[in-house]
Order: C-alpha cells, then sequence, then structure tokens
C-alpha cells in the first residue's frame, strides 16, 4: 500500500488506535499494582448508561456531554461500589461485580428502549466501536500532512485521543510522586498527610476520561484490554515503575500497530475474502503479549511481588 492509499485509509484509525492503547495504558499501571483492575473494566462498563443520559437529557452525540455523563457514571460507580462493600461487608470485588452489572445492563437497557439508531450510538457501536470508518477523505498522500485544508479534515476523533492522551499524560507527569507513594504505601501516604482518597478518585476519572473519548471510534472492547493487559504485561518485565510504565507503552503500541495490520490483512493471507473487526484484533494481540509476558518475562515467577519504586 503505497502513501496515496496509506494515509487517507489507515493513517488515521492506526494513529487513533495507538493513543487510546497508550492513554488506557497509563492509568492501568496503576490500577493493576493498586489491585484494583477490575475499575478500569468497570470504568468501561458504566460509562455507557452515564453517555446515554447524557443524549437523552441534551438530545446531541456532542463530546462534553458524553465526557461529563460518563464521568458523573464513574464517580456514581465507584460511590456505589464503597457502599455496598462497607454495608454489606463483602470484597471489593464482588461488589464492583454487582455495581457495574447491573449499570451497564442499565445502560443496554436504555439504549434499547430509546431513539438513538439515527444517532450513531447503539449498542454495536458501544461494544466493538467503528475504528475502520475513520477515513481521512480530504487526505491525498503523505504531504496531506502539511497542507492545513487537508488536515481541517481529518476526524475529530483523532485530534480528541490526542488531547486525551496528553491529558491523561500530564496528569500522572503532575501527580507521579503522589501516585507512586500512595500505590505502594497508603498507609505512609496518609501519615505524611496526603489525601489518598480523593488521589484515588481523581485516577479513576483519569481513566473514565480515557474510556469515553474512546468509546465511539473503538468501543469498550478495546478499552477494557488496554486498561489491563499491557499494564499486566510490562508488570511480568520489570520490577521498575518507570520501566514498567515504558514496557506498558511500547506494548500498548504494538498490539495496536499490529491488531491493526492483522484485522484488514490477516484474512486476506489466509484465503479468507472480509476483514475482521480491528478493535477486536487489538485487544486480541494485547491478549497475546501478555500470554507471552506470563511465559517469557523474567519475572513472570515473582509476578506478584511488589515493585521497587
Amino acid at each position: 500500500m503505497n502513501g496515496a492509499e496509506f494515509v487517507p485509509l489507515s493513517l488515521v484509525p492506526m494513529l487513533t488506535g495507538i493513543f487510546v492503547a497508550v492513554a488506557c495504558a497509563l492509568p492501568g499501571n496503576f490500577l493493576v499494582l493498586r489491585r484494583q483492575a477490575l475499575i478500569g473494566d468497570a470504568i468501561s462498563h458504566v460509562v455507557l448508561p452515564g453517555i446515554v443520559v447524557a443524549f437523552l437529557i441534551t438530545g446531541v452525540v456532542s463530546t462534553w456531554p458524553m465526557l461529563l455523563g460518563a464521568a458523573g457514571a464513574a464517580v456514581v460507580a465507584v460511590v456505589a461500589i464503597e457502599a455496598v462493600r462497607r454495608l454489606g461487608r463483602i470484597e471489593a470485588g464482588a461488589a464492583m461485580g454487582v455495581i457495574f452489572t447491573a449499570m451497564f445492563a442499565g445502560g443496554v437497557l436504555l439504549l434499547e428502549q430509546s431513539d438513538t439508531s439515527s444517532v450513531h450510538l447503539d449498542v454495536e457501536h458501544a461494544l466493538y466501536g467503528n475504528l475502520e470508518s475513520l477515513i481521512w477523505l480530504d487526505a491525498t498522500g503523505w504531504s496531506s500532512l502539511w497542507d492545513w485544508q487537508a488536515l481541517k479534515g481529518l476526524p475529530v476523533e483523532l485530534p480528541r485521543m490526542a488531547l486525551t492522551l496528553v491529558v491523561v499524560a500530564a496528569f500522572i507527569a503532575l501527580f507521579w510522586r503522589p501516585l507512586k507513594i500512595s500505590t505502594f504505601d497508603e498507609g505512609f501516604a496518609q501519615t505524611i498527610g496526603m489525601r489518598t482518597g480523593p488521589l484515588g478518585l481523581a485516577l479513576v476519572i483519569m481513566a473514565a476520561i480515557a474510556a469515553v473519548a474512546a468509546f465511539d471510534a473503538v468501543g469498550s472492547i478495546i478499552v477494557i484490554a488496554m486498561f489491563i493487559c499491557p499494564p499486566a504485561a510490562a508488570r511480568l518485565m520489570t520490577n521498575q515503575l518507570e520501566h514498567q510504565i515504558a514496557w506498558s507503552v511500547v506494548f500498548a503500541i504494538i498490539a495496536a500497530v499490529l491488531g491493526y495490520v492483522f484485522a484488514g490483512y490477516g484474512p486476506l493471507w489466509i484465503g479468507l475474502q472480509d476483514s475482521v473487526s480491528a478493535a477486536g484484533m487489538i485487544a486480541t494481540m494485547s491478549g497475546i503479549i501478555l500470554g507471552l509476558a506470563a511465559l517469557f518475562g523474567p519475572h513472570r515467577l515473582r509476578g506478584s511481588a511488589a515493585p521497587i519504586g
């Protein structure tokens, strides 16, 4: 495929997949280390009713109402999980299972019962996304990257995910020391005056922002996978947090690129006529990377040991 074909047809969806993967993997590292990996799964489920409610209230599919709705749903879910855990005196995993299953079911029910088919908001797109449709119609080749008129025609999902990635990365860089200390020793963090509760809530909100920004383009499947698989695979490669972050970014990029390529061309290579879902294949590749890390990673036998800060 030459530049005249690759740039308009494949560059934008591939870059969008990379930005989504990295934006989810960055906060996912801290969720995994805090033994809250299912929070990422829960967020990916609970943002659905938040998005639907935001649409029903405003009547439009717009970025800011959807972000606010999803963030509000994530906060409600976190509060509800904590309430169920404390009042029911059950473990956090069971409380999360109850809340995010109920909220996701409520979101699907709202989708099915409301008239959303004409506004590109339905169960299929919520689950599988629409990555393949992100075609840059105004692009003619690599020269379009420096053509302002062509850049105006970029699908909005790409700059949206680029901005989301910058915001998530800036949050982690700004609160790196508090996040690091509270992740590995919450008791010590509290004794030196850190407010670990609001910090943990802010981390969840950052993850929710990444999830909802990715929702329309790639659906919930890749979001769930990227919150967990690259960080978990990186955890098996190193005991240093900084190195783990770097490994997770590398794994996320590899999964996004190989997943997109295999989704489009893999079936053709084995004689089939149709391609498969790019988001699903990206999630599959992230799972394969995690499996390889579990088999061959240098820390696979000590994966449960606490990392060295």
